[in-house]
């Protein structure tokens, strides 16, 4: 069975930076793109990020363009999302998706995933 666990969200300051990481097991992590996304308190999931299987190809919503970035080490079997210069508004629940192949999409939100691991920036 797909196993995913995140874990690195924290309560920071805006400004501030964090590292998120997704713990893979259950599939060859290897052979899958993966993405990030996030809920907000009473709204909907939002696609953060993708990668895909060897993080040459990444793409990044506008709202954190510059300031995500998605990267993996596939020895670990582990995604991460880099977080800078928080904000406000970033301030969710975020979640790492396994893709179904290993080309990386925009705009995923569906799919196999973890509990998530909350950030919050105030």
């Amino acid at each position: 069975d797909v196993q995913l666990v995140e874990s690195g969200g924290c309560s920071v300051q805006p400004g501030g930076s964090l590292r998120l990481s997704c713990a893979a097991s259950g599939f060859v992590f290897r052979y899958y793109a993966m993405y990030w996304v996030r809920q907000a308190p009473g709204k909907e999931v939002e696609w953060v990020s993708s990668s895909d299987d060897t993080s040459t190809r990444t793409y990044y919503a506008d709202s954190v363009k510059v300031r995500f970035t998605i990267s993996r080490d596939n020895a670990k079997n582990t995604l991460y999302l880099e977080l800078n210069d928080l904000k406000i508004e970033d301030t969710a629940m975020y979640y790492c998706i396994k893709a179904a192949t290993s080309i990386a999409n925009m705009y995923i939100v569906t799919g196999d995933r973890g509990q998530g691991t909350q950030v919050t920036v105030s």
